[in-house]
């Protein structure tokens, strides 16, 4: 098999004649090229850390790996970042013929075997794309603009400091309104992040917040839950679905079923049913699409997912695949293809990595079966809802496992550790020990920032 190497200054193809390429080392073994460090990409590169077989290439846009399933008690103050953060090059440590490059990925050329990125091209003889998903808004721009997405460490500290600040803003409100449009929270969506961040928020309202400022009445703050649909976690089991509403309305927070969300002015959230809630907090956990790349054939692209085969290789392609969230493997009991969860990213990395080694061998590729281990979300403190296959369960049991399984699947002993004693610090002091204003949140920063990007697509599409 000839394998792709770097073209060498002034020699190669007359076309790339100019054109800067990453520095990354020739080597006499296939290049694997691997985009995205969430979950999926990690476990592939770990399964083959000692098959020696491939000069390995990661490329991220952050130099961090997110556990995302906790991201919403870095929002509300329970952990700080980096105990849900791991530094890439610390996880692949010591990996022979490894190397990462932060990067953004602006466009891959299958015809060339090649990725352009904003710090050179790469030539890659394997692809695997483990991108993951980002926010979708459904076409709603007012909500991109205004309202707060959680898909990130950083959209997770925003949300942090702006709670914190509209606090500290209260204190100088005597209208009523306005008082209201600044401490109500609203959230978009009845999956497990929303009803995670609802239970989380009742917690600070009730326990911590009165003891930081005691001048107001939090008995007034009032925390909505928006959801489209006829009942919350959609996805499990309908008894999940009651117990997490009950548990919710246990907590005080203001359930609003088979209701769509119309329109969000910064300060006023409209609701199809033709009411409105005043709040200038709208987080948005309401759906995610996947977080595809320009240059394949956009007929191997469904909302935003790749068209995957059993084998995970993109329909199309031989030596391109994708895993994880931006991967659609449909088939005949998965029409919409595998939920976007991080077990199905992990078992994918596994397979897609035997099946590299298998490709070298010339051996019969081993098609993709999932292995449901169930779903769980939890509601607050002692509440939480557990989904196996062949038993489903509620209350603080399903908090306990919920505890254990998240901290076995945090990367790192560290992490590990310090999310534990945080968690039991918590739940004996009933603090959150992070209230930290880091980085104040600015709406106007936030606004320009939007309508940079939404310049920067509509450029990028017209030199297409």
């Amino acid at each position: 098999m000839d394998f792709i190497q770097q073209p060498e200054k002034g020699k190669g193809d007359p076309s790339e004649k100019g054109i800067q390429f990453m520095n990354i080392p020739n080597s006499t073994k296939p290049r694997l090229v691997v985009i995205g460090g969430g979950f999926g990409g990690i476990e592939l590169i770990k399964e083959l850390k000692h098959s020696g077989k491939f000069q390995i290439v990661l490329l991220d846009r952050h130099n961090y790996h997110t556990f995302q399933p906790l991201l919403y008690q870095v929002a509300t103050a329970g952990l700080e970042p980096d105990s849900i953060a791991s530094p890439l090059r610390k996880v692949f440590k010591g990996y022979d013929d490894f190397y990462f490059r932060l990067t953004e990925v602006e466009k891959i050329n299958p015809e060339k075997n090649c990725i352009e990125t904003s710090i050179g091209h790469l030539k890659y003889d394997f692809l695997v794309i483990a991108t993951g998903s980002k926010t979708n808004y459904y076409g709603m721009e007012d909500f991109k603009a205004l309202a707060m997405p959680m898909k990130k460490v950083s959209e997770a500290l925003d949300l942090r400091s702006r709670i914190l600040q509209n606090y500290e803003k209260a204190l100088l409100i005597d209208d009523p309104k306005e008082f209201s449009s600044t401490v109500d929270i609203v959230i978009v969506g009845g999956g497990p992040t929303g009803v995670e961040l609802a239970g989380a928020l009742s917690e600070l309202r009730k326990y911590v917040l009165p003891k930081d400022i005691p001048e107001l009445d939090f008995s007034k703050m009032a925390i909505h839950l928006v959801e489209a649909g006829p009942r919350l976690l959609f996805g499990m089991s309908d008894n999940a679905g009651k117990k997490a509403l009950k548990y919710l309305e246990e907590l005080g927070i203001k359930v609003h079923l088979n209701t769509a969300v119309k329109s969000f002015d910064g300060f006023n959230l409209k609701l199809h049913n033709g009411s409105e809630i005043l709040s200038e907090t709208v987080i948005w956990a309401a759906g995610v699409t996947g977080n595809s790349l320009e240059g394949l054939n956009p007929d191997s692209i469904k909302a935003g997912r790749y068209v995957v085969d059993g084998y995970n290789r993109i329909v199309g392609y031989d030596n391109i695949f994708a895993i994880g969230d931006v991967a659609l493997m449909i088939g005949e009991n998965t029409p919409k293809g595998y939920p976007m969860l991080a077990q199905v990213a992990i078992q994918q990395g596994k397979l897609t990595a035997a099946n590299l080694k298998t490709v070298l061998k010339g051996g019969i590729l081993k098609p993709f079966v999932y292995n449901d281990k169930g779903s769980m979300a939890t509601v607050g403190r002692n509440k939480a809802v557990v989904d196996l296959k062949n038993f489903k369960f509620s209350g603080i049991f399903a908090w306990f496992v919920w505890m254990f399984v998240h901290l076995l699947f945090l990367i790192g002993f560290r992490n590990k550790v310090t999310t534990f004693v945080n968690w039991i610090w918590n739940y004996f002091t009933f603090d959150r020990a992070t209230r930290l204003i880091i980085r104040p949140w600015s709406r106007s920063a936030c606004v320009r920032e939007f309508k940079e990007e939404k310049a920067y697509v509509e450029n990028q599409r017209g030199k297409s």
